[in-house]
């Protein structure tokens, strides 16, 4: 129960990835500020910041729906002091919210490539930035970018310049706001998948069905995301964690359990670096 009383502002927790992060926290009796721009059902998509809030208050936590688009300053200011003001305080904040679109730029509206720059790069230093006075007066204080390793190399840029641009730009805020908060005694890491995540951006826009079954759950970055907080944020700081290698690192030796679909190889994701060797195979399990 390391998180029991604890605030965390999650944005784009209506679902995924960020919802299995809100649930695990929720199971040690956490506050969740559901912070999202899905107020009414999508037909594509499911789950609202209210189907969510109901999940949470299930799970055992208390939860604070909040419709927000991390592109708009004063809404992200007003939900920081919403949470604040609910809650008491904020302890942690995940970065969650992104946009994907996997087009190469001779292709892409411009347009679309400044949606993902004011989400994903934008969106994580702002919210990051009006997170600040309240973390400051946490006792362990958490940044936490869903963003990828800092691997610099051409082949995570040439077939989607503008995405990888986008999506290592929150990245880059990790690196630099870790030494700039430091002093603060604020934490800021980063958390990726070695492999796909079941999600409905991995449905719809990468590969169905097949690409699901080729994947694991959420529930490997929220258990990640669990040990993240539940470490010291003076002593963890600056790192640009990968979810399976982080979570042997610290005692986890049943990678099966994330499984989506045991018979299938695992789908590898994109930005993990050549050099990282997975603590478990990813070929399909042998009866």
């Amino acid at each position: 129960m390391m998180l029991s009383g604890k605030t965390l502002f999650i944005t784009g927790a209506s679902r995924g990835i960020g919802l299995a992060i809100a649930l695990r926290a929720a199971k040690d009796g956490a506050n969740i500020v559901v912070a999202a721009k899905t107020a009414e059902p999508h037909p594509k998509l499911e789950g609202t910041i209210y189907t969510a809030a109901e999940e949470i208050e299930k799970a055992g936590g208390k939860a604070l729906p909040l419709v927000l688009d991390v592109r708009d300053d004063a809404g992200v200011e007003a939900a920081m002091a919403k949470a604040a003001e609910t809650f008491g305080g904020i302890d942690i904040v995940v970065n969650n919210a992104s946009a994907i679109n996997l087009t190469p730029l001779d292709k892409i509206d411009m347009k679309r490539y400044d949606l993902m720059h004011q989400i994903n790069t934008r969106g994580t230093l702002l919210c990051s930035k009006m997170a600040i006075p309240y973390l400051k007066q946490s006792d362990n204080p958490h940044i936490l970018m869903l963003s990828p390793p800092l691997d610099m190399k051409e082949k995570w840029f040439k077939n989607h310049t503008p995405y990888s641009m986008a999506k290592y730009g929150m990245s880059l805020a990790v690196l630099g706001l870790a030494g700039e908060l430091r002093s603060k005694g604020i934490a800021v890491n980063a958390l990726w998948p070695r492999t796909t995540i079941a999600t409905a951006a991995v449905k719809n826009l990468l590969g169905g069905d097949q690409m699901m079954n080729a994947s694991r759950t959420p529930e490997i970055l929220a258990d990640a995301a669990h040990m993240i907080f539940s470490s010291s944020a003076k002593e963890v700081s600056g790192n640009f964690f990968i979810d399976d290698t982080y979570l042997s690192e610290n005692g986890v030796t049943d990678f099966d359990q994330y499984r989506v679909n045991p018979k299938v190889d695992l789908a590898p994701d994109f930005f993990v670096p050549e050099d990282s060797v997975p603590p478990v195979s990813l070929k399909a399990l042998v009866d």
